[in-house]
């Protein structure tokens, strides 16, 4: 593509940038070059002794200080940032051709020897430069105040460019998932991929996401939980599975819920949900010990040492302590929500009375209790109608073998003992059935193919799943669950809806 074309393209280019890419390909610069081998990042760079020469580097261009026949520079690459110095003396006509041609924003591979300035700073000397790539809009200055906050979201690689916390954020992310995936590995687990597109919209409770195949022509969901596929694998043989998996759930936007989320479920045949909670605790504290050094964290105003014991409290203790309503005492939804009403706590559901018993306990405790849970606590003994898919107590039957793991006022694990008798399941999910016919979005439907598995005999099973997003929101404080990750969906300016 000529200048011409660039120029009658995007007239939002910066005209000096365009001026100087005319420059670069009347010189017979490649602009886009094909490759640049390096020899080390910038942070291996970094740490190699002065007099180390043959190093090649690459990265994008941060910042240049002129000084007469001297210029001070910076690449930034995704885990730091590194100085070149460049000498008139050295490169000669290329020193002057470097200021003419390059702009802060623009990529550059630079090839030299290290050595530590006279004020301590880590560089490299450069022998000679090459062109790696021209940034025709101007780079962002400075990020502040609200609307930033949404361009951050839309524009993430412009986030990055700018601002180091983001960057640490993701690098954090991507950490604590290797982290996550090692720790279940030397347990045995396999890490295993189910589908995405479902024709039930099982393994929880939520609204779906709802398309249509055209090669099949049949609607389908967008999976909601990974759940009764990775169930079917126990049913296969697999001892220990695992998976990351992408879910999707049609609810609301909040500081603390995603729309399309990344949670991990794991499954481990012969075990039940208290050996769960015994190896979930001892990934959470290696978790802490990999991404921070210690089990000690500040979240919110409050330090938290998660090495201590952390609190059972069950769901029937909580809700009695929190609004002095005993969840025993109410066989139906019509007769428990007529005493959440007696009590004056207002739920937000735009139809409390299409909910059942079970999604109306679950309303009442994320308004009353969770927010208020900031210390680790295993919350157990779910009534049934809120647990489908889990087994139900040996001694109650009335709850499940099930917990979560709350903290800071969100649910960060959630885990049981699964409910393997088929004929059970059956009932629990014709009951789901009828809750969906009248008007309970959230309720499971009925699955022949997940039951029809469950007939072919399971062994006693232990279920988890965590949010990704969620966990790291908690662990590093942040304001909203957007900021940890990468590209969140947004709805479309009116710019970009043109075609």
């Amino acid at each position: 593509m000529n200048i011409e074309q660039y120029q009658s393209y995007y007239r939002s280019f910066a005209d000096y940038r365009v001026d100087k890419l005319k420059l670069l390909q009347e010189s017979g610069v490649q602009v886009y070059p094909e490759r640049f081998p390096v020899s080390h990042t910038l942070k291996e760079a970094f740490d190699l002794p002065d007099g180390t020469s043959n190093v090649r580097l690459a990265g994008r261009v941060i910042s240049v200080r002129k000084m007469g026949k001297i210029t001070f520079a910076h690449l930034q690459d995704v885990q730091g940032k590194l100085q070149f110095v460049l000498k008139k003396n050295t490169l000669e006509d290329q020193y002057d051709f470097f200021h003419k041609t390059v702009d802060i924003g623009d990529f550059l591979g630079v090839e030299g020897e290290m050595f530590t300035t006279n004020s301590g700073e880590r560089s490299l000397q450069v022998a000679q430069y090459t062109f790696l790539g021209k940034a025709l809009r101007e780079m962002p200055e400075k990020w502040h105040g609200l609307a930033d906050q949404e361009l951050r979201y839309r524009q993430r690689y412009l986030d990055l460019i700018s601002n180091q916390e983001s960057k640490n954020v993701f690098l954090m992310r991507s950490k604590m998932l290797s982290t996550i995936r090692r720790f279940l590995e030397t347990r045995g687990f396999l890490e295993v991929e189910t589908p995405i597109l479902t024709n039930k919209a099982s393994g929880a409770l939520a609204t779906p996401f709802l398309t249509h195949h055209k090669a099949l022509d049949i609607d389908v969901y967008l999976r909601i939980a990974p759940e009764t596929y990775l169930k079917r694998l126990i049913v296969g043989g697999f001892q220990h599975v695992f998976e990351v998996s992408r879910c999707f759930r049609n609810e609301g936007i909040s500081p603390v819920h995603l729309q399309d989320f990344t949670m991990i479920e794991g499954y481990s045949a012969y075990f039940n949900y208290q050996d769960n909670m015994e190896m979930l605790r001892a990934m959470i504290l290696t978790i802490l010990q990999e991404l921070f050094g210690s089990t000690t964290l500040t979240i919110g105003d409050k330090e938290i040492d998660f090495a201590q014991e952390w609190p059972v409290v069950s769901f029937r203790e909580l809700i009695l302590k929190d609004t002095g309503i005993d969840i025993d005492d109410h066989s139906d939804g019509p007769s428990l929500l007529k005493a959440i009403r007696s009590k004056g706590i207002r739920l937000e559901h735009e139809s409390l009375e299409s909910l059942g018993k079970g999604n109306l306990i679950d309303q009442l405790y994320k308004k009353v209790s969770r927010p208020f849970m900031i210390s680790p606590v295993f919350l157990t003994c779910h009534p049934i109608d809120l647990s489908p898919l889990a087994r139900r107590n040996d001694t109650d039957e009335q709850i499940t073998d099930r917990f979560q793991l709350v903290v800071n006022g969100a649910e960060i694990i959630n885990a049981y003992s699964e409910l393997v008798d088929p004929v059970d399941q059956r009932i629990r999910l014709e009951s789901q059935s009828e809750l969906r016919s009248r008007g309970d979005a959230e309720a499971m439907p009925l699955d022949e193919d997940y039951l029809k598995a469950m007939e072919y005999g399971m062994p006693p099973i232990s279920g988890w799943g965590m949010g990704i997003d969620r966990l790291l929101q908690v662990l590093l404080n942040l304001e909203n669950i957007r900021d940890g990750v990468l590209f969140p969906l947004m709805r479309p300016l009116e710019d970009e809806q043109q075609p």
